[in-house]
């Protein structure tokens, strides 16, 4: 086969290489894919100038030559920036990504003495600037050995077939250069004996394996794709069991706490404290009429608070408070000059929350675990301490004797849990030979969702 037909033949195989890219860019448009078509139409083009007849295209004999010293420099130019998407150089190799914008700059700089050499002087003729053109070339080659050298390290497909393609049209072009010092290249003579057959045929398997790499590559990124959704899906399914067990767990601390506000609301209803109610009404009824009016009044107060609250989770220190008040003017009536109530609350947390009958429980307690009479009252202070916004409620302790009525803490538990479902800090408790204290954490309105409370 003559060098003229192989180069028909290898123009063919060119131009479908690169018409089948086109139509990959079209359905990807990365960048990959436009810098591998212009790397193969650089080298078309530039075999298009380097035609067997030895015709220059219709080129003064300056541009033909720069044109065709030039070109073959770009198409390394452009193989640099295709490596360094092919391979994610940035990543992958940072320090070999350095030399390639070195060398690219050095061939810039090369193209601007080439146009200065060609078209300003006749310095191209020279037999000197044939060897500094080999100079250059060899220079390349070089380069190309150590880019192999480095990528080889790695143990990947997409880089060995890449490494493969460079090698292949690493020793095409060095074959071109030995042979060309050899034997001169015409249409007619054996494409075996033309130098510039060898660096075509290392293009061609060079694209070769390049296509082969971007197939790879690109076979890989869908695997890695389909991974990534699966993986996603997998977090969706558990991000959606999560939000459901959440949604479960919610539930649960939702039927503990309506657990929790029924026991207290039964604690405080208690036949007991209903019995010696009526009995403290029923004295009244016959010796103080207008003290018995009032005392239904506040007894009113106090049962319709305990309904109101049995289905919220906070109310307001202000309204804890207007209902404890009620609740005192009971106690008052039944304990006479034996039982006492010093109220101080600081205006600024008036607007603060705590869970309802709070003061209740605790006002309860300490009435039921201490000995209230005219010889030994019972003086409760309610106050609000303003470096903490805590609720201090505090007794002196004269406590009953174990005889009678045993501790079983149960109002303690009962807001302590409250506190708890809440997610809110505990409740502090302080006893001293002389007073029993505890001290309740107020809940500023920021910290939870506002809800309708009751008046």
């Amino acid at each position: 086969m003559t060098y003229e037909s192989w180069f028909l033949l290898f123009m063919g195989m060119m131009t479908a290489m690169w018409l089948f890219n086109m139509v990959q860019w079209f359905f990807y448009r990365d960048r990959i894919h436009s810098l591998y078509s212009i790397y193969m139409l650089i080298w078309i083009g530039y075999f298009s100038l380097r035609r067997p007849s030895g015709e220059t295209a219709g080129l003064s004999e300056a541009a033909f030559y720069f044109f065709r010293v030039v070109t073959s420099m770009v198409a390394f130019f452009v193989y640099y920036d295709f490596a360094n998407v092919f391979l994610n150089m940035r990543e992958n190799h940072p320090k070999l990504l350095r030399l390639f914008r070195i060398v690219q700059g050095i061939y810039i700089v090369y193209w601007l003495g080439e146009v200065v050499i060609c078209f300003m002087t006749d310095y191209w003729q020279r037999p000197i600037h044939v060897i500094i053109n080999s100079v250059v070339r060899v220079a390349s080659i070089i380069i190309a050995g150590y880019v192999i050298a480095v990528i080889f390290k790695r143990r990947d497909t997409v880089a060995r077939l890449f490494i493969t393609g460079t090698l292949l049209l690493l020793i095409g072009g060095i074959l071109a250069l030995v042979l060309g010092f050899m034997f001169t290249t015409t249409a007619q003579v054996s494409m075996w004996r033309a130098s510039q057959t060898y660096l075509q045929i290392g293009i061609v398997l060079e694209l070769i394996f390049f296509s082969f790499g971007l197939t790879y590559r690109h076979r890989q990124e869908a695997v890695n794709k389909a991974l990534v959704e699966q993986t996603l899906e997998r977090e969706r399914e558990q991000h959606q069991r999560e939000q459901l067990e959440s949604e479960l767990a919610v539930q649960k601390l939702r039927q503990e706490m309506n657990e929790v506000r029924m026991r207290a609301l039964q604690s405080q209803i208690s036949p007991h404290f209903l019995f010696n109610s009526l009995n403290s009404l029923s004295s009244l009824i016959a010796d103080e009429p207008r003290k018995a009016e009032q005392f239904v009044d506040e007894m009113s107060t106090v049962y319709r608070y305990l309904l109101q609250t049995s289905e919220r989770e906070l109310t307001t220190l202000a309204t804890e408070i207007k209902f404890i008040t009620s609740y005192y003017h009971l106690l008052k009536t039944r304990y006479g000059q034996g039982f006492d109530l010093t109220i101080n609350i600081l205006n600024r947390c008036t607007d603060y929350l705590l869970p309802p009958l709070t003061l209740q429980l605790l006002v309860e307690n300490a009435v039921k675990h201490n000995v209230v009479s005219a010889d030994h009252p019972l003086h409760i202070c309610i106050y609000t301490n303003s470096d903490n916004y805590t609720l201090i409620v505090s007794n002196n302790l004269q406590r009953r004797s174990r005889s009678g009525v045993a501790s079983t803490q149960k109002g303690l538990l009962n807001i302590t849990a409250k506190y708890k479902l809440l997610n809110q800090p505990d409740i502090q408790i302080i006893e001293t030979d002389e007073a029993f204290t505890v001290v309740v954490p107020l809940i500023t309105p920021e910290t939870i969702p506002r809800q309708p409370l009751p008046e």
